[in-house]
Formats: C-alpha cells, structure tokens, sequence
C-alpha cells in the first residue's frame, strides 16, 4: 500500500497559477512562494469583496478518538467531489501547528487519494505564517519585560502579566518558566510559554477582516494589570504598529492545490480545544466570494470546532454554513461503545450500535443552529458489511441523512453520492443561527454550551473563576463571546468518559480574556496551552527514506 506521501509524489501537480485561472485570479494577483503555493494579494480580494457569498459547508466529526475520523481527509475529498459534480468550489483549511505534526498527527493535510500538496511544505514551515505570529507574540513579550526594566511607567503588576511567550512545538517544560534573572535591575517573575496556535495573536489574525480590522484588535489584546487592577493593552504599550508589521505577509491567504487540482486556501490555524479552531475568516469570505462553494472544517468535533465556528467565527463573519456534514467512522464509533483500540479494527456490531449514542448527541447539537446536516461515514478497509449495513439502518429509521464516503481510497468518484446529498442540503438551507446572544451573561452563556452541547446537567466555578467574571462585568467585558478550552477526547471535562456522558457537570477553573479577538476563554478541567510530546513521537518516523522521497538527499 502507497504512503500519502507517495501517493502525492505520484500526482500530477500543477503550477499555482494554473490553479488559480480556476477562480479568476491572474499570475499577478499572486505572490509567489516556489512553483506550488503562493499567497493571494489583497488587491485581488478587495476586488472580490462585492461578489455575493457562496455556499459554506462545514465538516465537523463525532468526539475523535486515536482511530481516527479523517475530517480534514473527507473535507478534501468533498471538496473534490463537488467540483467533479460541476461547481465552482473551494476548499479552505487550517495550517497544521509544528507540534502535533512532531507529536500525535504526523501532519494534517488530508490521506489517500484526498490530499492537499505540497503536502511536505504544507506540514513543515509552509509560508512562515505561523513564525510570523510566533514572532508578534514573543515582541509583546519583550516589550512587557522591557518595561518593568525602564521604570515601569504603566505600573504593571509583575503578578498580573498574563500575556505569555510562545513556540510552535509542544514543549511540557515551558508550561512555567521563571524570567528576569539576568541582571539585578530586571523584574524577576514567574512566566510560560503557549504553543504559537493558542496565541491571541493567531486568533485576531484569524478573525480580522483586513488589515486595519488587524491592527484595531491587536491594540485591544490585554496584556496585564496594572496596581489598580486596570487592563494593560498592546496599545497602552505602543506596540500596536511593530506587531502588525510582524504580520503584514502572514494575514495574506495562502493558496494551494489538491491531487485533483481543486484550488484550496490554508490560513491561519488555532487549535479547537484551546482556541476557537477555524482558519481566517479572510480565507473563508474570499473564497466564498470566488466559488459556488466553500467546504472548510472546524477543529476536533462538534463540541468544539463547530460551537466555536458558529458562534465566535461565523458570528465575526455575519454569514453561516448552509450545510454541516459530520464525519463518523465504525471504529471510532466502536471506541465509543466500549471497544478498546487494539480491538477497533475487529468486528462488532453491538459496539457500532452502541457507540452511535456519541454521534446522535452531535447531531442533536447541530439541530440547536437549524442548519441541515449531512452524516459521512468515512470507510475503513477493516469496516464489515454487517457493521455498515447497522448504522444505515439506524439512519434510515431515525431519518438521517448519510452517506458513505470513499474518498480516501477512490478520490473525487467516492464522495459523489455524499457531495449530491450535500449540495441539496445547501440549496435547501434557509433559517440558521448562533447558540446564544451575546448581550446574555457569562455564566448563562456557558451553562447554555454545556447544557445543549455537552449534554451537561450544569457548570461549577471555582472560586477564581467567580472572581473573575465580577471583574469581567465591571470592565464591561460581559457581552463577549465564549471559547471553551475543553478536551477534545470527550463530551465531558474528563478525557477517559467515552460515548455519550450524562450526569456530569463542567468545571470552569478560571478565565483568560482574549479582548482582541472578541472572547473570553473559560478554561475547564485539566486542559493545558501547551502540550507535551508523546513517548514515540511523530518526529521518529521521518526517516532517510521519506527524506529522499521528498527531495532533500
């Protein structure tokens, strides 16, 4: 069986500005990155900006498991397929962060035949962007240290700096770090490190609409308080210009190819269950101004990705999804009913049956949006006839719509039954909304996401996070929205809980305002902003022999 790497080397790839002809774009609307990616000039996007919107179609996916769904795969292959049906589409997608291409993933740029290449470049240092804001983060960071070393003219509290430095690989050491100890006239004080993707810098260059919109929200960024208990801003800091120009390249969309040659647009890339986990709304609105349709993807499930692209991106973005398709997969639903990960790939019917309990929570949290949906059941190898014909029939009885998708072995052909179902889901699409207003409070904005989403019975606050939201209303802070930090391993805070959880609560153990992108970060459970490595990572597999096959020996 062919690697993903070796089934894109063996593709026909073509020059990006092929590619881009699809959607009207000439070669000098693009900014050349090689012959295969290349960022595409604002001056060609404004000149998009008063075409009408497109169809958005989100893939999400039941709770992830270590089997896998292969939501960016399926959104691939779906992109494919309704270009194959004869639409004009697009595809845009997140950029895959260091660390978990190191870590647990290996890359996130689809599998089989429903690839985006160069998959190589894409998964590595790709156009720099998210050094880019690696770069702006760490800016703020030395300008914060800087002051406290001349004089203190804001009069931080050394005590209340929340901004922290940042690196675009899981690192477990950094989670606390003590600066300062170089010199007597330094403020020794404690300080950490977020992986670059949980930054709020990635999080404005993701929600801003261009660059003036940029540099208005990175001048709200809080950075600490002062002795007063007042927030210290990027602006207050006079940084405001410097960061922005760190990012004058990166909030540029970056466009690339699929196998089949469907242009896709990949930008920006926060995490989902430490951030709001969708690529730039600029990304998103341009390439639903250039195409019929639009297939993107929030990160991890439902839960998470979707909650946050619809009530924090979308909301941002005054425009939602005219369909959502949630990705399932036998052996994760299999997982889901009690199955361990050494079993998955067995047969057994009665954990489909069972696991099917995680997937029908999911859709009950899509119909909360009244947006329709549309259930993809990305086919394994190991996948029987018997576990097949079981969740059909579960979906025939209880009126959903499903599809089998093949497009990791068969490309645009194995997702044409799931791109027409799809495409009339869209057509049909009418009345879709957020979750919640925003004027509601912040602790009714959190039970209503871990009521109606989680499936929770309510949510406690620690008697930080109590203290907080006072502040936070004092401040005006209050008619924000929610970004949830939550596992993705579970519809609970608890990672191990499998399937559906009921008779739980969510504990809330404190907040982190995130004033510039516009929300405010309730941090649950034992959810860390920088993760850790596994004991075999990733970073082992790449080999001399992958090394050759991609060209650098």
């Amino acid at each position: 069986m062919l690697t993903d790497l070796q089934i894109a080397q063996t593709a026909e790839i073509k020059k990006i500005e092929e590619i881009a002809t699809k959607i009207g774009l000439t070669a000098d609307d693009l900014e050349l990155y090689g012959k295969y990616k290349a960022k595409v000039s604002f001056e060609a996007i404004n000149r998009y900006k008063d075409n009408p919107r497109g169809k958005i179609v989100l893939v999400t996916a039941i709770t992830p498991t270590k089997a896998g769904e292969g939501k960016s795969t399926t959104t691939i292959g779906l992109g494919d397929s309704i270009a194959k049906l004869g639409f004009s589409t697009m595809i845009a997608l997140r950029e895959p962060s260091l660390g978990p291409v190191m870590g647990v993933k290996g890359g996130a740029a689809g599998g089989g035949y429903a690839q985006v290449i160069p998959m190589e470049d894409i998964n590595l240092h790709f156009t720099g962007d998210i050094h880019a804001i690696t770069a702006a983060n760490n800016l703020i960071s030395a300008i914060i240290d800087n002051h406290l070393f001349h004089g203190n003219e804001l009069k931080l509290n050394p005590e209340k700096i929340i901004w922290k430095r940042a690196m675009d690989m899981n690192d477990r050491s950094l989670r606390k770090i003590q600066v300062g100890l170089s010199m007597k006239k330094e403020t020794p004080r404690f300080d950490a490190f977020d992986i670059s993707v949980a930054s709020e810098v990635m999080a404005v260059l993701c929600l801003a609409t261009d660059i003036e919109d940029l540099k208005r929200r990175i001048s709200t960024m809080v950075v600490a308080y002062n002795q007063d208990d007042l927030p210290v801003t990027v602006g207050d800091l006079k940084a405001t210009g410097a960061v922005a120009m760190l990012l004058k390249e990166a909030i540029k969309p970056n466009i690339v190819q699929t196998l089949e040659g469907t242009p896709a647009l990949i930008h920006g890339g926060p995490f989902a269950n430490i951030a709001h986990g969708c690529n730039s709304i600029i990304a998103t609105d341009f390439a639903s101004r250039a195409a019929d349709f639009v297939v993107t993807e929030a990160g991890f499930g439902v839960d998470l990705g979707m909650e946050k692209f619809m009530d924090i991106k979308m909301r941002a973005m005054d425009y939602m999804p005219s369909a959502v398709v949630i990705v399932a997969s036998l052996r994760a639903l299999k997982i889901h009913g009690g199955v361990s990960e050494a079993e998955m790939n067995n047969e057994n019917v009665e954990a489909v049956k069972k696991g099917l309990a995680n997937l029908e929570k999911h859709i009950e949290s899509v119909k909360n949006y009244q947006v329709p949906y549309v259930i993809a059941l990305n086919k394994f190898y190991t996948d029987t006839d018997q576990e097949i014909e079981a969740i059909m029939a579960w979906a025939k009885a209880n009126n959903h719509e499903i599809a089998l998708s093949e497009v990791f072995a068969k490309g645009s052909e194995g997702g044409l039954d799931l791109a027409r179902k799809v495409v009339n889901k869209a057509i049909e699409s009418k009345h879709n909304r957020p979750l919640y207003p925003l004027n509601l409070g912040i602790k009714d904005k959190i039970n209503k996401i871990a009521k109606e989403i989680y499936g929770a019975d309510g949510v406690i606050f620690t008697e930080k996070a109590e203290e907080q939201i006072n502040q936070f209303n004092k401040l005006g802070w209050d008619n924000l929205a929610i970004c949830m930090a939550k596992t993705p391993l579970s519809l609970s805070d608890d990672a191990d809980i499998k399937g559906r959880p009921t008779n739980f609560k969510v504990t809330v153990r404190e907040f982190k305002p995130s004033i510039g992108a516009g929300f405010i970060v309730a941090l649950t459970g034992t959810v860390m902003t920088m993760p850790g490595l596994p004991k075999h990572g990733a970073y082992e597999n790449m080999d001399l022999i992958d090394q050759k096959i991609i060209g650098l020996f």
